[in-house]
């Protein structure tokens, strides 16, 4: 099928220290010939950290994209009605976002958009970022994974020495997952060994 021509919404929750990884993506997706619409959580706009200031990264993904971004939860609603996302992609999805996703809280423009694509019964793919993916939101990964039209980002443990339930998608294999879920099929294999596939030759 292909990314080119289609219109993706790539939305941006609060996991500052993988923005760096997740920012070629935008890249290659735009390189690909993809739309890229971008969405922001009010954190990726508003809190400053080491890696970035407040609306750093969001201005960077806009200029690549071309696309004045989506950030706020009225600008958001649209999306349902107008049907202008082929798909949603969550990257990185913090555990934070995943918990609401998967309780039907919808208090950001990220979940409003989330829960708009699943409206028309489109794909929303979630590249997860979190501290807590094997403890206490293991049960939401759960729920999530098996919902109709939603599918993942193959995720591993990033660092199982140090933190044991951290689990991060491989921000890579953003495209292939796309492509796949835009079929309805989740790439395969979900689960990887990434911390293996970080380490040094």
């Amino acid at each position: 099928m292909g990314l080119q021509g289609k219109t993706v919404g790539f939305a941006i929750t609060g996991s500052h220290c993988t923005y760096e990884e997740v920012f070629p993506e935008v890249q290659r997706l735009v390189e690909l010939g993809t739309h890229v619409v971008p969405i922001f959580s009010n954190t990726v706009m508003n809190v400053s950290t080491r890696f970035g200031e407040a609306g750093e990264w969001a201005k960077k993904i806009e200029e690549v994209t071309g696309e004045k971004a989506i950030t706020s939860i009225p600008e958001a609603e649209p999306l349902g009605p107008s049907k202008r996302l082929d798909c949603l992609l969550v990257a990185p999805c913090t555990g934070s976002t995943l918990s609401r996703f998967a309780n039907a809280n919808t208090e950001s423009p990220v979940l409003m958009a989330a829960k708009a694509t699943l409206r028309n019964e489109r794909p929303v793919v979630l590249a997860i970022s979190t501290n807590d993916g094997l403890g206490l939101n293991l049960h939401n990964v759960a729920k999530l994974i098996n919902t109709k039209n939603i599918f993942f980002v193959p995720f591993g443990q990033d660092a199982p020495h140090v933190k044991m339930n951290s689990l991060v998608s491989l921000m890579r294999l953003i495209p292939d997952t796309l492509e796949a879920a835009m079929e309805k099929r989740q790439l395969q294999p979900v689960l990887i060994e990434r911390w293996r596939e970080e380490r040094p030759s």
